[in-house]
């Protein structure tokens, strides 16, 4: 049975996951893309740089480069490149011979037209980084480090080809989030650990902690007004060619809910472990017993785990925080502003769901690991006994 539910969900999730592509596009076919590509090339040499006195329209030099195009259907041509710098180091790209880099390339019909550097190239490095996390997995987890790989593979696909593209439709952020992370906290943890009892009680535990933190969130936003729209990236959603009115607000929960869900599901897996291995050695453990052994290995951490949220938004707000410090910014203000406002319920919205996810993982470890264990173990010692009087 349990193998077939775990048959289930995954036939579901890749279900998902095909149309994702094409229904999941809203308005695709609406609007006419720009005729642009971008493609990789190599810098070959500075031709020439010149500088410009006055900085006219904001540009204070200009070099020409010669780049190759090393990927797409123009690879291997040779072409020439204008490199405009404007003094400021958020935007300026500082290019030598050797460098690979990303070009913006316009189009003129099926021949080249202007191109631009666009970036350096960063998808390598971070490929490495990618490899190197996949190499420290199966090194030091062996045949459960290759299973944390797939799990999180696949979630990263479910994330990127259903729950965006279904986000991008138009579809309520909150109850839409909600399935999504509930069905990847059973499949993660179904892949890892396997179709049982103790997976069960992880995901139970995984799922009442992530509801307590999407509901919490959305609770505290309503009554501090939180618009969702204190980051750059949601002010320009409203822009947007398809035209969607999103539920901005909706998205912030949304998001709150999926960075929730990664730590909340390490503490349901761990309290879930450590139960299952007290009932594997004493197998006739109580329940309330069983219980307080949850609860003493969740407490011990949730002592380091509920700073984990916590760091990791403070640790991305660094410059923000220095940018305060630095002009003496009121603590009124500061804790007045959407931004800090938004940050800090959604830190602390997904503590307390971490939190809760303990005892929420023990009382169900309690009952699930437990249920008919007593007359097994009681058949067990009676057949023992048996076979000791024969």
């Amino acid at each position: 049975m349990a193998r077939r539910v775990v048959s289930s969900i995954i036939a579901l999730v890749l279900l998902c996951l095909v149309p994702g592509t094409s229904w999941g596009q809203p308005g695709a076919g609406d609007y006419e893309l720009p005729p642009t590509v971008n493609v990789r090339a190599r810098v070959l040499e500075i031709l020439s740089t010149q500088p410009e006195p006055g900085g006219r329209d904001f540009i204070t030099e200009r070099q020409l480069v010669r780049v190759v195009i090393t990927s797409g259907r123009f690879r291997g041509r040779t072409i020439e490149v204008e490199h405009f710098k404007s003094g400021h180091p958020v935007y300026d790209i500082e290019v030598s011979p050797g460098d690979r880099v990303v070009l913006l390339v316009e189009l003129d019909g099926d021949e080249l037209g202007t191109a631009f550097i666009e970036s350096p190239q960063r998808d390598p490095y971070m490929m490495y980084l990618a490899a190197g996390l996949l190499a420290v997995l199966l090194a030091v987890g062996g045949v459960k480090g290759a299973k944390a790989a797939l799990s999180l593979s696949v979630m990263v696909l479910v994330v990127v080809y259903v729950l965006l593209p279904l986000l991008l439709r138009g579809y309520s952020p909150i109850p839409l989030t909600t399935v999504v992370a509930a069905a990847l906290s059973a499949l993660a943890l179904l892949v890892v650990s396997g179709p049982n009892r103790k997976t069960l009680t992880a995901i139970t535990g995984t799922t009442g902690g992530v509801l307590i933190a999407g509901m919490l969130a959305m609770k505290a936003g309503a009554a501090a007004r939180l618009t969702g729209l204190s980051a750059e990236e949601a002010q320009m959603l409203m822009f947007i060619p398809q035209g969607i009115q999103f539920d901005y607000r909706g998205l912030l929960f949304a998001g709150i809910i999926i960075g929730a869900l990664g730590a909340v599901m390490d503490v349901g897996m761990s309290v879930a472990s450590a139960m299952a291995e007290v009932k594997r050695v004493n197998p006739e453990v109580t329940p309330p017993a069983l219980f307080r052994s949850g609860m003493n290995v969740g407490r011990d951490v949730m002592a380091t785990m509920s700073n984990t949220l916590i760091l990791a938004y403070t640790g991305s707000a660094i410059p923000l925080l220095l940018l305060f410090m630095a002009y003496d910014t009121p603590l009124i203000r500061i804790a007045n502003l959407d931004l800090i406002a938004t940050e800090v319920v959604r830190a602390l919205a997904g503590s307390i769901g971490l939190i809760l996810a303990i005892p929420i993982t023990a009382l169900a470890g309690a009952y699930l690991l437990s249920w008919k264990a007593s007359e097994r173990g009681g058949d067990r010692i009676r057949r023992i006994q048996a076979g000791r009087e024969r």
